[in-house]
């Protein structure tokens, strides 16, 4: 009898665990039926519990795998960082400064001692230039310039008919001319003083045959004064040199540049084009040959 009993519990805990069984198995079942006819993705639902979707976990997965495969292990300064820039080698992060252009006219006035006269003189855009800067060769002799001579004699001629006699008395100057002229007023005068005004050898434009020095022929005593500019032959030549290919060289208030005080009487051709646009703008060679857009053409003025 108790034999009995004990396989009838026996078979009816046997009993219970298969109908707990079957029950899971219907449960999980259904389960998945009804996602799929749902159109439930059981990953997008472990997603959403946790947080992410299945395509970030991927991206998350793969940049954690770059980062990992990227990164690697102090070597005592095999990867570039800051420390480098400051050292030059490479620029740091962020650093966008742009270091300022340099000034093209700065010292152009003065002279630099000791510097040795070049081979060769300096030509900008086909036009000679000879400043304290931009010595010429001491052995460049190219004569009186035909055609600014040519220039002159049209301008004079012009000048005549409205009653100045116009006197080209200074133009071509060799190196050795230019020599005695300096170590002269440096006798006189000193050095300093003497670099105002005159030019050291290699250094003159009247060494380049384009400078003339002019005056009104029956006024004498203005040649090479500052007076010159005064006088009706003076205005009328600051006036008009210009439409014959002539400029003031040295004009007031431009020595920083120059190099030289203001000489009313020395003029430098330069051809009537550039010449007409230096005028109307009120500045000098060395502005124009090497300022940026010195060249540029101005604006047409509005009708």
């Amino acid at each position: 009898m108790g034999r009995m009993d004990g396989r009838k519990q026996k078979s009816e805990r046997k009993g219970v665990w298969i109908t707990v069984i079957a029950a899971v198995v219907l449960l999980v079942g259904g389960a998945a039926v009804f996602a799929g006819m749902n159109g439930w993705d059981p990953e997008r639902i472990k997603g959403a519990l946790s947080g992410r979707t299945p395509g970030q976990e991927q991206e998350t997965d793969r940049a954690e795998t770059d980062r990992a495969e990227t990164e690697e292990p102090d070597s005592g300064g095999s990867v570039a960082g800051d420390g480098d820039a400051e050292e030059g080698r490479l620029p740091a992060s962020g650093d966008t400064t742009k270091q300022p252009e340099a000034d093209p006219l700065e010292g152009i006035g003065t002279y630099v001692d000791g510097r040795e006269l070049p081979p060769e003189p300096t030509y900008i855009d086909g036009i000679l230039l000879a400043n304290k800067k931009y010595p010429l060769p001491s052995g460049f002799a190219p004569g009186e310039s035909p055609e600014a001579r040519e220039a002159f004699e049209e301008m004079a001629a012009e000048a005549l008919l409205e009653g100045f006699d116009l006197d080209a008395f200074s133009t071509f100057r060799t190196f050795e001319r230019q020599q005695e002229l300096y170590d002269r007023y440096v006798e006189r005068d000193g050095v300093e003083a003497a670099d105002r005004y005159s030019a050291r050898p290699g250094y003159s434009e009247h060494q380049t045959g384009f400078a003339f020095d002019i005056g009104e022929a029956t006024q004498p005593e203005h040649y090479a004064r500052e007076s010159f500019g005064d006088t009706p032959a003076g205005q009328w030549l600051f006036a008009n040199a210009h439409r014959y290919g002539f400029i003031l060289r040295y004009p007031e208030g431009k020595e920083d540049v120059t190099g030289y005080m203001h000489e009313s009487w020395h003029y430098r051709y330069v051809g009537k084009k550039v010449a007409g646009r230096i005028h109307s703008r009120g500045i000098t060679l060395e502005e124009y040959l090497l300022v940026k857009d010195g060249r540029t053409e101005p604006p047409e003025p509005e009708k």
